[in-house]
């Protein structure tokens, strides 16, 4: 297969370097969807640099470090001309939810330990991963620029943080990326997100934009999940609303029929064809799924099949929120 991963380009901010126009996002190489294999996740990672992926997504908190050591490990000797984005912010604790600081002092720590872990001495692009309330967003940023200027971090980017605190960060020091979930089924706060993002020049990486494999027409045994198989705890995937999102998901199928391409290709080429700030980083740890998602970038969309899919899952039609209550509320802040 010679995907067009690595002709079809798109731009990080109005400053940053063109990326493949779909990357890799690494979570799923930590166990989050049951058991991971790392020498499985390398060869995935390093068939997607064959295939011409050059944007890699990982996070300090995917595996607590691991995904950062499995990264750094599969891209060694392959760095040239690789954008590599991690991500700091979330801490653990261990029987609950998930903490978060935001605080000047971590950024710099955090950023330490990512770069030991990657094995690099430069992070390409660097996210405040979830926002701290408690912390002023130029306080946060204005570390994050501190990196910046002493050649630890190349550009700067946000995930899940709304509009105006985006804005506030921009004008403290510019912001080349923001990150949240968009897919056909959830696209609401991405919409009103992308209205400040595309005046700025911010490019929007969209993570989950295969709605969990919802929209890849795989359904999964829920009575026979893998360990560690997050899903499980999603209010998407549970009792009526996956009936009723599975429902919408039918229609989209039935489109994708008739373009003669998978469900997964058909919702990526539809993200796709939302903007050219839009850039798609669908994670998966099997390498059939990852040559399929690429063959998005093949699939030609008129602007009629782009209205007929867009009204085949409405805003807002999805059942059940994006996260389970406790992480809901933690995302869009």
């Amino acid at each position: 297969m010679n995907s067009r991963a690595g002709t079809e380009r798109r731009r990080l901010g109005k400053g940053g370097p063109e990326v493949s126009a779909i990357g890799l996002g690494c979570m799923s190489l930590s166990g989050t969807y049951g058991k991971s294999d790392d020498a499985a996740g390398i060869a995935l990672i390093q068939r997607a640099v064959e295939l011409g992926v050059d944007h890699f997504d990982s996070s300090d908190m995917y595996g607590w470090g691991q995904n950062e050591e499995l990264l750094g490990r599969a891209l060694k000797g392959r760095r040239n001309g690789i954008v590599v984005a991690s991500k700091f912010g979330q801490t653990r604790r261990p029987g609950g939810a998930n903490g978060v600081d935001g605080r000047p002092a971590y950024v710099a720590q955090a950023c330490e330990a990512s770069l030991k872990r990657l094995g690099i001495d430069e992070i390409d692009l660097y996210y405040q991963h979830r926002v701290d309330p408690a912390v002023p967003v130029e306080e946060t940023v204005g570390a994050m620029a501190r990196l910046v200027e002493a050649g630890k971090v190349r550009f700067l980017g946000l995930c899940e943080a709304r509009p105006e605190r985006i804005r506030r960060a921009h004008a403290t020091h510019p912001i080349a990326a923001v990150q949240s979930e968009f897919s056909l089924l959830y696209r609401e706060e991405a919409t009103e997100t992308r209205e400040l993002t595309r005046d700025l020049g911010i490019a929007f990486f969209a993570y989950a934009p295969l709605g969990r494999g919802l929209l890849t027409g795989d359904v999964p045994n829920f009575d026979n999940l893998a360990e560690g198989d997050t899903r499980g705890r999603h209010p998407r995937f549970m009792g009526d609303n996956f009936a009723k999102n599975r429902a919408l998901v039918e229609q989209i199928e039935a489109i994708a029929r008739e373009k003669n391409c998978t469900p997964a290709q058909l919702v990526l080429a539809w993200l796709l064809a939302q903007g050219p700030d839009v850039i798609p980083i669908p994670g998966t740890k099997h390498l059939a799924r990852l040559e399929e998602n690429l063959g998005a970038l093949k699939v030609q969309l008129s602007p009629a099949d782009i209205d007929r899919i867009s009204a085949a899952i409405p805003i807002g039609a999805a059942a059940g929120t994006r996260y389970p209550e406790g992480g809901m509320r933690g995302v869009y802040i």
